[in-house]
């Protein structure tokens, strides 16, 4: 039951970066859901073709947009504690170089000696001060995904030097 008291609150107001990610969201949403569409379908596929998980992560990305944009006009998902902690830009930055390294190291390098890097500078952002260990876990990461997707599926995800030695 509300009370004459719960007519007076102030409303929230809106979570601007909260909504940004939010719109963000929706826009990606927007454009899995566009290119999902521009995927040629055989009529040979009775239900389930090549743009079922597409549409399926297109809606449920969509959903999870508006459901983020609702919480950000009724003042963000945040707690107040967390709005009050700065940003740790230095370990942003980690994370970023590491995902840039691997777009641009995976041609000349390989897949394996690319997620390597790219699994040790991220870790680094995320607080490890292992690199060594890093190296090693992301090693086995990365060799697992590779011969996953190179022998068991038969995809090509680029081969490199790690992987020339492997004889793989």
């Amino acid at each position: 039951m509300t009370t004459k008291s719960d007519w007076a609150a102030p409303h929230p107001r809106l979570a601007t970066p909260e909504a940004v990610i939010s719109v963000g969201m929706l826009i990606a949403s927007g454009f899995v859901l566009w290119q999902t569409l521009s995927i040629p379908v055989s009529p040979m596929y009775a239900k389930v073709g090549p743009t079922v998980f597409p549409l399926v992560t297109a809606i449920g990305l969509a959903l999870l947009a508006v459901l983020l944009l609702v919480q950000a006009f009724r003042g963000g998902w945040q707690h107040e504690e967390e709005k009050e902690i700065s940003q740790d830009w230095k370990s942003l930055g980690f994370v970023a170089a590491g995902l840039l390294c691997n777009v641009s190291l995976i041609r000349p390098f390989g897949f394996t000696a690319a997620s390597v890097i790219m699994f040790v500078l991220v870790t680094h952002g995320f607080g490890s001060r292992q690199p060594l260990r890093n190296a090693f876990i992301g090693l086995l990461l990365a060799l697992t995904a590779y011969f996953g997707f190179a022998k068991l599926l038969g995809v090509n995800i680029g081969g490199g030097l790690i992987e020339n030695l492997l004889g793989a």
